[in-house]
């Protein structure tokens, strides 16, 4: 069974893996993931949680007048990005917990 300090010992775990789990959530905010499609053609940078903030394109993306093609091109960049960062996160979250699966926390 355990006794009192085993608890106090618990509890203090706890405080640090939470302590821990705010510091990487911040560090994930903070990062930039970079996408790309087209070779290149086409690169995009989300932050952690994925939401788009810039959207780079090379002179070969121009594609003259095939604005679907443009448009498609700087989709994949995107979900190319948003995956990126969604493994990123993953990985510093798995860091944190010692590779625990925590329902909820991703």
């Amino acid at each position: 069974m355990a006794g009192p300090g085993d608890l106090g010992n618990l509890l203090k775990q706890a405080q640090k893996m939470q302590r821990e789990m705010d510091l990487a959530r911040e560090e994930i905010r903070e990062m930039t993931v970079e996408g790309s499609a087209g070779g290149g053609a086409a690169r995009v940078e989300v932050d952690g949680d994925g939401t788009v903030k810039t959207v780079h394109l090379s002179d070969e993306a121009g594609l003259g007048d095939d604005m679907s093609a443009l448009a498609d091109l700087v989709l994949a960049a995107v979900r190319d990005a948003q995956t990126r960062a969604e493994q990123v996160k993953r990985e510093r979250l798995s860091e944190v917990t010692g590779g625990m699966d925590l329902p909820g926390l991703f």
